[in-house]
């Protein structure tokens, strides 16, 4: 199934009960899902004031962790910009578990993540990617717990998880460190993976074809 819509920026028309504004000057209350709608990879990062965005818009823009992630994204050719305040996308969509600004740098509540918990949750089923890519502990944690049957792997820890695959239902799940923690060679052990499940057949879809009348395969996700 595709999704039919050019938009790149908040394609569902989510609207959060954002309280206050991203930048004063811009009136901007969120920073929305972004990139290609129909995309097999997902991006998930954890709120604007720690993955960037706050001045632009946009996913993991304006900040450390987009400096030093979109380089690989770009290198892999999930990016059309080695580093970019408007990336173009290829075949990537790039979200947050709370996209509400926050006001004083701070971190969301738990009472604010579940709250916005409902609107990922929908956007992340509508994109349907094949491929999470869930960055830092938060957005680490909350999609092992709610996507896959690897809830344990948490004990790992971030450095461990980096770049690994983990299957999950009807998702390959592959956890990023946190860029602003990197450390020599995370970068290449994440471009490194992307690289070669972009080489490889990572589609996540079961054959149904065994309960239809017919002998052809129905592939679903």
């Amino acid at each position: 199934m595709q999704n039919v819509t050019d938009r790149t920026s908040n394609p569902f028309g989510m609207s959060p009960p954002c309280e206050y504004d991203c930048a004063a000057d811009g009136g901007r209350s969120a920073v929305f899902g972004y990139g290609d709608a129909n995309a097999d990879f997902h991006l998930v990062g954890d709120h604007p004031n720690a993955h960037g965005g706050v001045s632009t818009g946009v996913p993991f823009t304006d900040g450390v962790a987009g400096e030093r992630l979109q380089p690989v994204l770009n290198e892999v050719g999930l990016l059309g910009d080695a580093y970019s305040d408007e990336p173009t996308v290829s075949n990537l969509f790039s979200s947050y578990l709370h996209m509400c600004c926050l006001p004083d740098d701070r971190e969301p509540t738990d009472r604010e993540y579940a709250a916005l918990e409902p609107f990922f949750d929908a956007e992340l089923r509508a994109i349907a990617a094949h491929v999470l890519l869930p960055v830092g502990e938060r957005a680490t944690a909350h999609v092992l717990e709610e996507y896959t049957a690897r809830a344990s792997e948490l004990s790992r820890g971030m450095a461990s998880l980096h770049a690994a695959q983990l299957k999950g239902r009807g998702f390959l799940v592959v956890p990023i460190r946190d860029p602003r923690e990197w450390e020599a060679g995370d970068d290449d052990a994440l471009r490194d993976e992307l690289a070669g499940i972009l080489a490889g057949d990572y589609r996540q879809t079961v054959d149904l074809g065994r309960f239809t009348a017919t002998d052809e395969p129905y592939e679903v996700r």
